[in-house]
């Protein structure tokens, strides 16, 4: 199989050994940041620091002013790594050291925009908006998305790319000094919690044929129970939970809202996300010279957020090269992210995403047999997350699992 690295500019920036490291591990292609969100990244191996605070959203690369001039939302220049263009430093001494880049391109998660153009993100039921989350309905978002994506995929020195949070965000977002778990949320809670009522999306449920106004008090109503601790169901998408049975979940929200309401919701959210991700796998494979592999970070439930957004499985495999699907965790995890894509089209990559930081729940010492359930299940290649953040240890055992999976001799 296929394996990739993700790894971010400042990993090797100011490192001159990180690339020839990167390449001793066995991999073939490094998944390098060139537009990311804020962060703030250990670097267990670099000469000059340990830890790099990525203060806002930002492309890691020099934008093109003519693309962005007169535009309220662009994106902003990253300042936390020395030099012009970052992504390209690095993607040179990676490419040097026999490595293939593809670039790594973080869309609609960007807290900076949210706070400077409130009007443009998400909005819940009780009006509270996510900085976090443009709103993708709004045409202003589109198009700063679309052009972002062409822009920060087609890189000099990039073969392909690999597209996150191409869809809808949400509730769930891992933020500074968290204070939201004192009531359990379950996955039809997270979602009704993550619906926008913003006006471009209240217009959209109006065609669809409900009143924004009855929806949005349709919503409230089915959540009431859960501030007085009776949802009682499992929590939803947060980090190392398997997540229920894809039937039953959106079952839940049907159940909760009545199958009209619902009908409507997922109508709307489900069209406006595959419109996107056609526009953006589009625009970069115009603003590609010649063949350039795109691939969306993906859940094959459509109605699910985040960074891997929700995708019809079909329907993403008609014009993307591929999906990157989470696969950390157990194997009823891993097969109810791979089982969907089954059918996918001769040639079409499902890459297997696994942790391998022990730190962020990751199974380095694993990796073997989990690449080879992965396999199993349909998966065509491995994404392994995240060279830069893993410990000498983690990479050492990644090093051992690469050359089994290879069939080469250990040690």
């Amino acid at each position: 199989m296929r394996s990739a690295a993700f790894l971010y500019p400042w990993d090797v920036v100011g490192d001159p050994g990180a690339a020839a490291r990167l390449a001793g591990l066995g991999v073939r292609q490094v998944t390098l940041a060139a537009a990311y969100h804020s962060t703030r990244a250990l670097t267990p191996r670099h000469p000059r620091h340990r830890v790099v605070t990525a203060r806002h959203a930002a492309v890691l690369y020099p934008p093109d002013a003519g693309r962005w001039a007169g535009r309220a939302l662009r994106p902003y220049v990253q300042g936390w790594v020395p030099g012009a263009d970052p992504f390209d430093e690095a993607a040179r001494a990676l490419a040097d050291a026999g490595l293939e880049v593809h670039s790594w391109v973080v869309l609609a998660h960007n807290s900076r925009l949210g706070e400077e153009h409130p009007d443009a993100v998400v909005r819940n039921a009780y009006g509270d908006p996510y900085p976090w989350a443009p709103c993708i309905a709004r045409p202003e978002v589109r198009a700063y998305l679309v052009d972002l994506a062409a822009e920060a995929a087609v890189r000099p020195g990039a073969r392909g790319t690999e597209l996150e949070s191409c869809g809808w965000y949400g509730l769930a977002h891992p933020h500074a000094h968290d204070k939201t778990d004192g009531v359990p949320l379950s996955a039809a809670a997270q979602y009704l919690m993550s619906v926008c009522f913003c006006p471009v999306c209240a217009a959209g449920y109006a065609e669809l044929g409900v009143p924004a106004a009855e929806l949005r008090a349709a919503v409230v109503r089915a959540l009431e129970p859960v501030w007085a601790g009776a949802d009682g169901g499992p929590p939803g998408r947060a980090a190392g939970v398997p997540p229920v049975e894809r039937g039953g979940e959106w079952a839940a929200v049907e159940t909760l809202l009545g199958e009209e309401c619902a009908g409507v919701l997922r109508a709307w959210r489900d069209r406006t996300a595959r419109t996107l991700q056609r526009a953006a796998v589009a625009a970069v494979r115009d603003a590609a010279a010649g063949p350039f592999r795109v691939l969306l970070h993906a859940d094959p439930a459509p109605h699910r957020c985040g960074a891997n957004a929700g995708v019809d499985p079909a329907d993403v495999l008609a014009h993307a090269d591929g999906v990157v699907v989470p696969c950390t965790g157990d194997d009823r995890t891993r097969a109810e992210a791979l089982a969907p894509f089954r059918g996918r089209p001769d040639g079409a990559t499902v890459a297997a995403n696994l942790t391998v930081v022990s730190g962020m729940g990751g199974r380095p010492g694993a990796l073997a047999a989990d690449a080879a359930h992965a396999a199993s299940l349909g998966a065509t290649e491995l994404r392994l997350y995240h060279a830069g953040l893993a410990s000498d240890g983690d990479l050492a055992a990644v090093q051992e699992a690469l050359r089994e999976i290879a069939g080469a001799p250990a040690g």
